[in-house]
């Protein structure tokens, strides 16, 4: 299941597949009118309405060869300015949200759109037959070419207004955020609970001499892990399997891709066999099963409007806002313990020992970078401060509020050592101050 969302999500991502099922659509709209135009009384339609079925066999090629050479010229132009705004937005703001312009359905609609409506008419002209090759004129698919032609021209002055407002900050930004909060929503679906187990489990081998390592069998990042088939695999051959490497981190063909202790032989061809399959690994990060990587995308925008070069100080706030959101719906949700056990009928041992997300790596993952970038800047390290309040109101965890304080205490070092106003100083310190008189208050939902 897990390869098979991730083929899902690579379509997704892609400039064609959605053009090419509507180029298949066209084909199959301009077939199927022909044959109905070719069983329709034309004569009686003519009459009927003449100003709509009454052109020629010369009139209809030159409708259709006039459609067909502009709307090719128009695709032409959408995908120039396609390139140019996937240039401007990787040089202002970071390659990573490339992705998202291309995940983007609307560009992929109106692309497959101009297409679509050439190849319609492609197909539709070369039906088309005067007088002496013995006449015929399809004035049904020759009407609906021209209406796709009104189409056509309302996608073009569409495509250019969503283009001009798909490359604003605030918009790429707001899109990366609900994309990652619909994977926070996804992969943390359970209301607030207990942190994911951070000791050694009872039952795992503690002596490391015991663990067998499997290699990986390429290099790339993981982009998912089938848990189910993890547990299936250690439930098999009684053995413990624990995760070297979590969804999002880049392995090393060769390197340690899972450590396998618990039975003589479990390191067999088979066994390596389905720990390969359990694993997708690609050359890029994806949010199928990596909520981290939607962080990190915000936490790029953020460094390059930090940058000297760019010193965007608006963005980055903006940024930081977002970031709050994600990790305020974070904060109330349940994240899995690293332990997966058999169920009761199969006894209810431990089987894998999993490498996935925590709380405290995931604010890491949004803060860390940024504060370390906005030393002496005053808004973005108030902005991060204010963010640490949002996110606190949103858990009582102990574990959890632990973590914001601590963030909070090194946010206020930065302020403390960089900002050379004292009056802005003490604004820092002040919330600083009441970050730990209001998460001081910490207790574990039962």
């Amino acid at each position: 299941m897990h390869r098979l969302r991730s083929i899902l999500d690579s379509l997704r991502s892609s400039l064609w597949f959605v053009p090419a099922l509507m180029i298949v659509s066209a084909t199959a709209l301009g077939l199927g009118l022909i044959e109905i135009d070719a069983n329709l009384d034309r004569m009686r339609l003519q009459e009927r309405w003449p100003r709509l079925f009454g052109a020629g066999a010369a009139g209809a090629r030159g409708v259709l060869e006039t459609i067909a050479g502009s709307i090719i010229t128009i695709a032409g132009v959408a995908f120039s300015i396609t390139i140019v705004a996937l240039t401007l937005a990787s040089s202002q703001y970071t390659s990573r949200i490339l992705r998202n312009f291309m995940r983007d359905r609307a560009n992929q609609v109106v692309l497959g759109a101009f297409v679509g409506i050439f190849i319609y008419c492609l197909v539709v002209l070369r039906t088309i037959r005067g007088g002496d090759e013995g006449a015929f004129v399809p004035p049904l698919a020759v009407l609906v070419a021209v209406l796709l032609a009104f189409v056509g021209i309302a996608c073009l002055i569409f495509f250019i207004h969503h283009i001009a407002s798909s490359i604003q900050a605030e918009t790429i930004i707001k899109a990366a955020a609900d994309e990652t909060i619909d994977a926070v929503d996804r992969l943390f679906p359970e209301e607030m609970g207990e942190e994911a187990d951070a000791g050694q489990s009872p039952g795992a081998p503690a002596d490391e001499s015991r663990w067998q390592s499997i290699a990986a069998l390429r290099t790339g990042f993981i982009q998912g892990v089938d848990g189910e088939a993890l547990l299936e695999a250690a439930r098999q051959r009684r053995t413990f399997i624990r995760m070297e490497r979590g969804v999002g981190e880049f392995i090393v063909e060769g390197a340690p891709l899972v450590g396998v202790a618990g039975a003589v032989g479990a390191t067999d061809e088979q066994l390596t066999a389905c720990i390969a399959a359990a694993f997708t690994i690609g050359h890029q990060r994806t949010m199928v099963q990596d909520a981290g990587f939607g962080i990190r995308q915000i936490v790029d925008v953020a460094l390059k409007a930090l940058s000297p070069g760019i010193n965007d100080t608006t963005t980055a706030v903006t940024c930081v806002n977002y970031l709050s959101a994600i990790l305020a719906r974070l904060a109330a949700r349940r994240i899995e313990s690293r332990y997966r056990m058999d169920t009761a009928e199969h006894g209810g041992e431990l089987r894998v020992i999993a490498r996935g997300p925590t709380f405290d790596g995931m604010l890491a993952e949004a803060f860390d970078q940024i504060r370390q970038n906005a030393q002496g800047n005053v808004a973005a390290l108030l902005a991060l401060l204010t963010a640490l309040e949002v996110i606190g109101d949103c858990t009582h965890d102990g574990q959890r509020r632990a973590a914001l304080r601590g963030q909070a205490d090194l946010i206020g070092d930065a302020a403390r050592l960089s900002i050379p106003d004292p009056r802005d100083r003490h604004a820092a310190e002040a919330i600083v101050k009441r970050l730990h008189r209001n998460l001081a208050d910490a207790r574990t939902p039962g």
